[in-house]
């Protein structure tokens, strides 16, 4: 067996929510991502340098997608989803008095060994969001 070449990092993660407008107005507002495409099946945003939120209705693409450019193999999501959005250390005390002040209920806190600190919140369709500063992981030390 051969050795893998190197990931260079995440580029998509992806959600699947029931009401699109919804939820657009719940990233674009509360959260403040931009749109970078927009389409009847999902919208793409820009979830800061190389890394992109995939919002889909659910179920709009469980139909393999097929062009003359090549194919997009078919999925979905059922259940509340996780992701986590990276933050600066210093705008975690910013984040808790945003949603609390936009109505959002925070779910959870964690203080993680290594010095990071996760605040968790959730989306119109219940998807866990966390914000999460540096330390969480060892590849993504305190600076």
């Amino acid at each position: 067996m051969t050795v893998p070449p190197p990931i260079a990092g995440l580029l998509e993660t992806a959600l699947y929510v029931d009401d699109l407008a919804r939820s657009a107005a719940f990233f674009e507002t509360i959260v403040g991502l931009k749109a970078m495409f927009r389409s009847e099946r999902l919208i793409a945003y820009d979830a800061g340098p190389h890394a992109v939120l995939l919002v889909f209705a659910r179920g709009g693409s469980t139909e393999d997608s097929v062009s003359e450019r090549g194919t997009i193999p078919g999925h979905d999501g059922k259940g509340p989803l996780h992701m986590a959005f990276r933050i600066a250390a210093g705008n975690y005390e910013a984040w808790r008095t945003h949603l609390t002040a936009a109505g959002v209920p925070i779910r959870g806190e964690m203080a993680w060994p290594a010095g990071g600190h996760s605040l968790y919140f959730e989306d119109p369709d219940g998807h866990m969001l966390e914000l999460a500063t540096p330390g969480i992981w060892p590849n993504d030390p305190v600076a």
